[in-house]
């Protein structure tokens, strides 16, 4: 396993090296200690903490500050991976110097290493390539894009015609000529991700997207069976945490209330002297 820290050009050569890259969602310093340990190539602080964190009901309402309070934490316990950070709703929509200064909150006050833009419109991509001209890097993110899920029809499938298709390779090649290191390509066809990741020279992540993209990307919660109110069809869970919290909860409460909890190892005592000088 690779102690160094791992750098943006480290993720752009993984795709000529053929090495499959590995990123995983974290929303706090726990979390991302423990996946930075076990290998993880970068991980993403994305605005879906809104529904798996925060109990939103999608991921409009994440505000900057918010996103920002989380990233600060996941800084703290990220040592080997890139850090990427997820610009939330508005805050690169209204005028490309507000998102600069707000894409530069991330890395200078978050400590991120990049961050990450939804949408491949005209506009985004001159915020996009704005963004990377103040030296900060970016990810793009295309195919569903959950800020803007309304305008898409909800949550669907994108790509699935020629026409739409064609639409999202050439919103990919431009986030490509702006300056993008790499893009996420969410809930299109596999062809289409391969079609994808063959012209551009940048690294191509799927969320969603098969498995001919350059890499993948998971939702942690959706992966440890966090998060039970929806599980997309992409996701493989590698482990069931919510049946193991809830049995630990119900195993404490009951302890709790038989008295076996807590036990004489749990408890701290104190000499019988200094209790007797109690005069209880």
């Amino acid at each position: 396993m690779q102690k160094n820290k791992m750098t943006i050009p480290d993720l752009v050569q993984m795709k000529s090296k053929a090495e499959k890259i590995t990123i995983l969602t974290a929303y706090d310093f726990p979390m991302a200690s423990i996946i930075d340990q076990a290998g993880i190539d970068a991980i993403l602080v994305g605005d879906s903490l809104g529904n798996v964190v925060l109990g939103y009901e999608s991921t409009v309402p994440v505000t900057m500050e918010e996103m920002l309070h989380h990233i600060k934490a996941v800084k703290r316990g990220t040592k080997r991976a890139v850090l990427i950070g997820d610009m939330p709703f508005m805050s690169f929509n209204i005028s490309i110097e507000e998102s600069i200064f707000n894409a530069g909150r991330f890395i200078k006050e978050g400590g991120a290493d990049a961050v990450k833009v939804e949408g491949g419109n005209g506009k985004t991509i001159a915020t996009v390539k704005a963004i990377v001209e103040a030296g900060i890097p970016v990810m793009g993110h295309l195919g569903l894009t959950p800020q803007t899920a309304c305008i898409l029809g909800g949550y669907k499938v994108q790509g699935k015609n020629a026409e739409k298709a064609k639409e999202i390779l050439q919103q990919a090649q431009a986030l490509e000529s702006a300056g993008c290191f790499s893009i996420v390509l969410e809930c299109v066809p596999d062809k289409l991700s391969e079609v994808v990741t063959q012209k551009l020279k940048v690294p191509t992540i799927s969320c969603g997207a098969g498995s001919a993209c350059d890499g993948q990307v998971l939702v942690i919660h959706d992966m440890l069976g966090m998060y039970e109110h929806f599980v997309p069809k992409f996701v493989k869970q590698y482990a069931n945490l919510t049946k193991e919290i809830s049995r630990a909860t119900q195993d404490y409460i009951q302890e709790v209330r038989q008295g076996k909890y807590p036990g004489q190892e749990h408890i701290f005592n104190m000499d019988q002297e200094e209790v007797e000088k109690l005069g209880c």
